[in-house]
């Protein structure tokens, strides 16, 4: 079973990988990886302190998802330390983009872009929609630009989901 599962997370990479080259995605992957990046975060969340009624709480809850994301992103990384697909390819496949360590499970980007998007979406339901799909787009732009499994970036979304879920949960009242 559990080598089904890694030929069907290997196929879907190449796919993805070969889809984002055959579509000219690569740009495009870059933005959508990069509007995934962490200082980003820090500042939406400000603005939203700033400039939304109950911004305070918001900031909390974001803030509390991210404290509870965090250790487990770096536990998983660092326990399981999966080599990143871009490390393990043949040598007639070039990759150019070179990841920011060397471990692929769970996708951080991926668990940082959910643990946002499902925390807004909880206090913006309007927005989920869109919100969601922001996310999913940096998860695959990660597996488009070769440096994750789609099952690192299944693993971060449950993770980021899960941390804003129970953030929110811990922080009613």
């Amino acid at each position: 079973m559990l080598l089904r599962l890694a030929e069907w997370d290997r196929l879907g990479f190449c796919q993805l990988l070969y889809w984002g080259r055959r579509y000219r995605l690569r740009a495009f992957a870059l933005a959508c990886s990069a509007s995934g990046n962490g200082p980003l975060y820090l500042y939406l969340a400000v603005l939203l302190l700033l400039f939304y009624e109950q911004g305070q709480h918001l900031f909390n809850l974001l803030l509390a998802a991210f404290l509870i994301e965090l250790p487990f992103y770096l536990l998983l990384k660092n326990t399981i330390r999966r080599v990143r697909p871009c490390h393990n390819l043949p040598a007639d496949i070039a990759i150019d983009f070179e990841p920011s360590d060397r471990f692929s499970l769970p996708s951080g980007h991926t668990a940082a872009a959910f643990v946002f998007a499902t925390t807004l979406a909880l206090e913006f339901p309007i927005l989920t929609l869109p919100l969601l799909a922001w996310a999913s787009l940096v998860a695959c732009s990660r597996v488009v630009l070769g440096v994750h499994y789609p099952t690192d970036i299944i693993a971060g979304m449950l993770l980021g989901s899960s941390a804003a879920f129970y953030a929110s949960y811990c922080l009613q009242g």
